[in-house]
């Protein structure tokens, strides 16, 4: 948008022909006459960005067109003059009182001068020279500014200069104005149809987003003129719009120009629409009819059909009596439909039970009994390659997966096991299962079981019920339409069972490659094959699956990434995706990898991807809103105006009264200058914490949590992978009683209850208090509480922790910070083995923990942590309670030789 400027009392005239410029348009002219190069020299070139010049609309009649310059000559007169040089011509109004009269005289008006136009301002400059005849021309780039009115013309060498007054309103006026009732409502409805011309032109054209950005960052008056300016109207309108000094006259006439316009696009389209279908459904009804002498009545048939002509009475049975016919039922099953429709036929639609079993055989006509996928020859080097492209890291997996995809090269009619990938949140799992699809050119469907209750869900309703339809399972085939597409079964661990069945059950059935080929849905009623389905089932957790439904499956464990494979997956795949999704380009936001570092360590401590992919979606919406902010900035060639104006489809003046060629805005870059590209987004540390806040983790916390004694730090295993648990204890005056907190099961409130035993049996030895003492905890309660309360915990691998934090609290000893430890024990101290080691020591290193303690019977279970995250922990294996207690604390134990353990 033009900012307010100053108008001088005389400006140099330039006229347009049968043109008009509005404030806020800008135009693109190219000046080959010596009146029109003379007012580019002496007023713009020579006075670099200080120059303004006036655009006043000329009318010139075809007929008189030649002799414009010597009737505008005629009407100056000789014997005037000014002090500065300058010959008077006339007020404006005696200039159109003498074209006028000399107009009824030649019967044409040669020329006609307007008294009002717009100040511009040049944006560019260029200066050229043609060749051979050595004519200097000017390409000048000019912005309409504000309108004036025409007091007085005069000459000044060659070209035209004018006694000027300003019209458009001040800048207090405008506020004023703006606050007007009519104003608001008239400026609510330019925009709305604005907004629509805009989308109806982004269908069409594709053009840019930053038009959008004009409605909510340019004043609603300036808006008037710049729309209107981008439309091919009629020479009577543009000054129509000139003359619309007014705010409520604009916004109205600007209103009624953008509605004509958008109505006629949609005018435009609906015809081209109606001609191309016209033409299609003609070509077609052709080329059928030309076929038409020369085939049998069968065929005859079918073309009639296509042209509408048929004149066999048939009805919708019949047409669904050949859809099935079609289908490819199996015979008995084709039986049971002809006794269906039998009973269909005879049936009233009026009747109760006809749109039910109407459904019902269209049902049966849409599954696909016999479609398949052609599997294309499997390529175990591209799968791979494709995998690799896919997914980072998952060696393990990505090989279990080669290995069933080499089974079905080999034997492509085996059944082969059904895949259940077992992992937390974000880590692909889903992904995975698409890839096997696109590896086998199969189709895939993916059905979602988390929170399904009911049994029908999967063996369908029985057509008995009102509103009975099939289960998932069926409806899935027949939206795909196919019988042996990629099936995903998702949060398998998610189903639950009420008096309405237990879902579980049922995939019994459905999972098991001896009892599949026929599955019997309720709904259905009769037997359907689904051998040739391949399954694939997710969960995040394996406790929840029944044990006969696991059975069924082989379980694929997908523990989560190390912060190096992580850091890896988003340069590779999240940044790239997330700037695609967010229109921006790799150019524009650029995230380095030490922030990407940044956000895994401090912002997203979590074992897949998914919050990671979230924080960098966020720096791109960042990203996005600078880039909507920036305005399109054009570098001036001569003077270094920048214009904030842009328009949907700029269109040029054809020339003024002086020999002028329009030019086109994209040219060639050597004649104007281009718009200069917007800086990029560099994202550093300031910009994380702009953008994302505080970090929320940091390496201090455990130092911090394990500060005072009766603190541990233990590693536990959740639905979303592995997580660092402290566990808090203190005594206080009581009658020896165990207090528990933090949300319990059963089993961990057990293993504190062990715990304390075990520690209050082994208190003298322990020199935890004198020998002659019997109780040592007599008159005290001890309170044990595990923090975040809202998460519920158990599970039998809080022992080894229990100990080590009663243990602290009755020493005064300080647990060590850098020490986290796992493991569940016996009443007699033996440490016990436990799972999900991977999780629970990757869990570790994200939060920064140096030493970790395990069972001795876990060390086998080490071969699956990353070797990178191994030489970053030194692990501890011990077998019995005395040699947690060993590592756990600095310099050892040192009550050790006096126990007798």
């Amino acid at each position: 948008m033009a900012e307010t400027v100053e108008l001088p009392s005389r400006l140099a005239i330039l006229p347009f022909r049968n043109k008009v410029l509005l404030p806020g348009a800008v135009i693109r002219i190219r000046c080959t006459s010596t009146r029109s190069v003379k007012l580019v020299e002496q007023e713009l070139w020579q006075r670099e960005d200080k120059g303004l010049i006036g655009v006043l609309p000329v009318r010139v009649t075809e007929a008189a067109a030649a002799a414009a310059a010597a009737a505008v000559g005629n009407l100056v007169s000789p014997g005037s003059g000014s002090d500065n040089g300058e010959r008077i011509v006339k007020s404006s109004a005696d200039v159109l009182g003498d074209s006028q009269k000399q107009g009824a005289k030649n019967q044409e008006e040669p020329i006609r001068w307007y008294n009002r136009g717009v100040a511009a301002r040049a944006l560019s400059l260029s200066r050229g020279v043609e060749k051979p005849s050595g004519r200097v021309t000017y390409i000048v780039i000019l912005e309409g500014l504000c309108r004036f009115s025409v007091q007085e013309i005069s000459e000044r060498g060659t070209y035209f200069v004018a006694r000027i007054s300003r019209l458009d309103m001040t800048k207090a006026e405008l506020e004023l104005a703006e606050q007007d009732p009519d104003i608001i409502l008239l400026s609510r409805q330019f925009k709305a149809t604005a907004m629509e011309l805009i989308s109806v032109l982004e269908q069409k054209q594709k053009i840019a987003g930053r038009t959008k950005v004009l409605l909510d960052t340019v004043p609603v008056h300036r808006l008037a003129d710049i729309f209107v300016a981008s439309f091919e109207i009629g020479f009577e309108e543009q000054l129509s719009m000139l003359d619309s000094v007014d705010l409520k006259v604009r916004l109205s006439k600007a209103t009624e120009l953008v509605d004509r316009h958008l109505q006629s696009i949609r005018v435009a389209e609906k015809i081209t629409q109606k001609v191309e279908g016209q033409l299609s459904k003609s070509q077609k009804e052709f080329l059928l009819r030309q076929q038409a002498y020369s085939v049998s009545h069968f065929q005859m048939r079918a073309i009639k059909e296509e042209l509408g002509d048929n004149d066999d009475d048939e009805d919708d049975i019949a047409a669904l009596e050949r859809k099935m016919q079609n289908a490819g039922m199996p015979p008995t099953i084709w039986k049971h439909a002809q006794r269906e429709l039998r009973r269909l036929k005879k049936m009233q639609p009026q009747q109760p039970g006809y749109s039910s079993s109407r459904v019902y055989l269209e049902l049966l006509a849409d599954l696909p009994w016999e479609k398949v996928t052609e599997e294309r020859e499997i390529d175990l080097k591209a799968a791979k390659e494709q995998l690799d492209c896919d997914h980072y890291g998952l060696s393990k997996v990505k090989q279990r997966i080669i290995e069933y995809l080499a089974v079905r090269k080999l034997k492509p009619d085996a059944r082969g096991p059904v895949l259940c990938f077992v992992g937390p949140p974000g880590v692909g799992k889903t992904s995975l299962a698409s890839s096997i699809a696109a590896a086998l050119n199969r189709k895939f469907i993916r059905i979602s079981l988390g929170g399904v209750k009911d049994e029908a869900d999967i063996r369908g309703h029985r057509r008995t019920y009102i509103g009975s339809m099939p289960g998932r399972l069926i409806e899935g085939l027949k939206r795909v339409g196919v019988n042996n597409p990629v099936m995903l079964l998702d949060e398998i661990d998610k189903t639950g069972s009420d008096v309405r069945g237990d879902p579980a059950s049922a995939l019994l059935e459905v999972l098991d490659p001896e009892q599949n080929g026929t599955f019997n849905d309720h709904y259905l009623n009769v037997p359907f094959d689904l051998s040739k389905v391949i399954f694939i089932a997710t969960a995040n957790r394996i406790q929840p699956i029944p044990p006969p439904l696991l059975d069924r499956m082989e379980v694929i464990e997908l523990p989560g990434y190390t912060p190096e494979e992580k850091l890896r997956i988003a340069t590779k795949h999240l940044i790239p995706r997330v700037i695609d999704q967010h229109g921006l380009s790799p150019d524009f936001l650029q995230i380095p990898e030490d922030t990407v570092k940044l956000v895994i360590q401090r912002y997203t401590r979590e074992a897949g991807v998914r919050n990671l992919e979230r924080s960098l979606a966020s720096l791109a919406r960042a990203a996005a809103v600078k880039m909507a902010e920036q305005e399109c900035i054009v570098q001036a060639g001569k003077n270094g105006h920048q214009p904030t104006t842009s328009l949907l489809d700029t269109r040029l003046a054809d020339s003024a009264e002086v020999e002028m060629e329009v030019i086109p805005m994209d040219s060639s870059h050597d004649e104007i200058n281009a718009f200069a590209s917007t800086s990029a987004l560099i994202v550093d540390e300031s910009v994380l914490e702009k953008v994302l806040g505080p970090p929320r983790f940091d390496d201090r916390e455990a130092a911090e949590r394990v500060s005072n004694p009766g603190v541990s730090v233990g590693l536990v295993w959740t639905s979303f992978g592995g997580e660092v648990q402290f566990v808090e204890a203190t005594t206080m005056a009581g009658k020896g009683d165990l207090h528990l907190t933090g949300q319990l099961g059963d089993v961990i409130k057990e293993s504190a209850q062990i715990a304390l035993t075990w520690v209050r049996a082994r208190a003298a030895d322990l020199k935890l208090s004198p020998a002659a003492e019997i109780n040592f905890l007599e008159n005290r309660d001890i309170h044990i509480h595990f923090p975040a309360g809202a998460v519920p915990k158990d599970g039998p691998s809080a022992g080894v922790t229990l100990v080590t934090s009663l243990v602290s609290l009755f020493s005064q000893r300080k647990v060590r910070a850098d020490t986290a430890m796992t493991g569940e024990m016996t009443l007699r101290g033996l440490v016990l083995p436990v799972g999900g080691i991977k999780d629970k020591v990757l869990a570790a290193h994200r939060y920064g923990i140096k030493r970790v303690i395990l069972p001795d019977r876990n060390m086998k279970d080490l071969v699956e942590v990353p070797s990178a995250v191994l030489a970053d922990i030194e692990i501890m294996f011990a077998k019995r309670m005395e040699d947690v207690l060993e590592y756990a604390f600095e310099g050892g134990c040192p009550w050790r030789q006096y126990a007798k353990l």
